[in-house]
């Protein structure tokens, strides 16, 4: 069971990560761009993810994936239930939503450090990946844009 104490040291280990309270929500951006933010009631994550491949993560697990609000559905969003998330899996959805933000060069490196590899290689995307490369699926098996 994942909390708020989870996300913030998973968050804050990643570079150029800053943390901020907006909202009584708690945010973790890289720069101006939120890739993560928790609910006042700490129950709940919104999180960077590919638009494309969010419904089929919400139909996979609807017990612990929810779609985002009405408000946020034009962004690269989702939502979970922290308590339905372990440790693990939310590093990984962490360092995925945060890789969706951050400079190719950044990603890289952390990657690198970290021993965690790409699926794909940035040549590879076909295009129509979030943000500027295809860096939100360092363990997912297939590219947001289909390559």
């Amino acid at each position: 069971m994942a909390s708020l104490e989870d996300v913030r040291a998973i968050a804050m280990s990643l570079p150029r990560t800053s943390e901020h309270l907006i909202r009584e929500h708690v945010k973790f951006r890289v720069g101006r761009i939120v890739y993560a933010s928790v609910s006042p009631d700490e129950e709940r994550l919104g999180f960077g993810f590919p638009r494309e491949e969010r419904a089929a993560l919400v139909a996979s697990r609807p017990e612990t994936f929810m779609m985002p609000l009405p408000s946020d559905e034009r962004y690269q969003w989702v939502r979970a239930r922290l308590a339905a998330l372990d440790v693990d899996e939310l590093r990984e959805l962490l360092v995925d939503a945060w890789c969706m933000c951050v400079p190719k060069q950044v990603r890289a490196a952390y990657l690198e450090d970290h021993g965690i590899s790409l699926r794909w290689d940035d040549a590879s995307c076909a295009g129509g990946c979030p943000g500027s490369s295809c860096g939100a699926a360092t363990t997912r098996s297939s590219c947001p844009s289909g390559a």
